[in-house]
């Protein structure tokens, strides 16, 4: 028989958000880490707050927020705040009630200075990067690094040449989206810069291919599991891969990590970076580059199976930068700057660990 809609309201009801989250879901067992990681920086948040005035939203709730953003794509927060209202998944995330209202997509930016000073994503990527050490899910000894470009905020129109006033430019056809011509103008990082985000520089990621404004990504991963032990952005200019991954090996091993092996493609493959890991007791196992030149790395190194084996390991690195841009929305900044990007960088890397250890862990429990 056919069924007719039934145009109907409750006025009361007993069902709540969790009731409606299937319990295979892997979004109960993220959210039982990430309550666990943010309940241990009770005291960091305390400190980020007077004892005075009127309550904002809970930080907690806001690095949550950030969370269902980078792990459902969502691509702003004010299209959060407005899924907010009715996503009963992010609320039984957030623990707000169905009658509760949603905050204002404001609520980020007017908190985003003080996350900034507090480095509170950080401290809660290295909680939950401390948790997966903790219960053996991540190698303590081989990792890899690699770096990508990240797409700055500014369009390629506010490439201006540095000191110019905003006078002395020619007269446009739309102030809103003017158009330039750039044919047979001489640009470069050194007598240009973006007006609207100067800290982006002008990149390119090989030959063929276009420059644009951005900034560079760096991530070290360890081998076990591909799971991204350190991340960081910094300005986009040559020397900016090799100098990220030694600041983030030397970070390691202020942490008690004993990295033995660093695994990194050719573009690693140079005396300034290899020397460094020697003179430290890090073996590098990069990538020959011996195109027209000399390579860094010798037999002595390439002949261990162990080379070999980072060289097949080292590949899994792409999956974090995949996950990122195309799940967590790196690929173009939302933020200008490199302190924002970095921010945003951190806790879209804390929920690419918490999935994987939730998976990791429900296929130990099913093997």
């Amino acid at each position: 028989m056919r069924g007719e809609v039934e145009k109907r309201e409750s006025m009361f009801s007993l069902m709540t958000p969790s009731r409606r989250v299937p319990k295979d879901h892997p979004i109960p067992r993220i959210k039982e880490i990430a309550d666990g990681e943010l309940a241990r920086l009770s005291a960091v948040f305390d400190r980020m707050y007077a004892d005075r005035g009127r309550p904002s939203i809970p930080p907690g709730t806001l690095l949550k927020a950030c969370l269902l953003i980078a792990l459902y794509s969502v691509r702003s927060e004010r299209q959060f705040c407005e899924r907010l209202q009715y996503d009963l998944l992010f609320r039984f995330f957030l623990d707000m009630g169905i009658e509760e209202d949603a905050f204002d997509a404001s609520t980020f930016a007017k908190n985003k200075e003080r996350l900034l000073r507090s480095e509170v994503a950080r401290l809660f990527f290295d909680g939950v990067v401390q948790l997966a050490r903790e219960r053996r899910l991540m190698s303590t000894e081989h990792f890899t690094v690699d770096g990508t470009l990240i797409e700055a905020w500014a369009s390629a129109k506010s490439y201006r040449p540095k000191g110019e006033k905003p006078e002395e430019r020619p007269p446009t056809d739309d102030p809103g989206n003017p158009t330039v011509d750039f044919h047979g103008e001489r640009r470069s990082n050194e007598t240009h810069a973006s007006t609207t985000d100067p800290e982006a520089l002008l990149a390119r990621k090989g030959k063929g291919k276009e420059a644009k404004l951005s900034f560079s990504g760096h991530v070290l991963m360890e081998n076990r599991n591909g799971l991204c032990l350190d991340i960081s952005v910094a300005q986009a200019t040559g020397r900016a891969e090799r100098d990220e991954a030694l600041g983030m090996i030397g970070r390691a091993h202020d942490r008690g990590i004993k990295v033995r092996t660093v695994g990194a493609d050719k573009g690693y493959d140079v005396a300034a970076f290899t020397g460094v890991l020697n003179g430290a007791g890090v073996t590098p196992h990069v990538a020959q580059n011996d195109t027209n030149r000399r390579s860094s790395i010798d037999r002595r190194t390439t002949r261990h199976p162990g080379y070999a084996v980072s060289q097949r390991c080292r590949k899994k690195v792409e999956e974090i930068f995949g996950w990122m841009k195309v799940i967590g929305g790196l690929r173009k900044t939302r933020y200008r700057g490199v302190a924002r990007t970095g921010l945003w960088a951190y806790l879209v890397a804390t929920a690419y660990n918490l999935v994987r250890i939730v998976k990791l862990e429900a296929e130990t429990a099913a093997g």
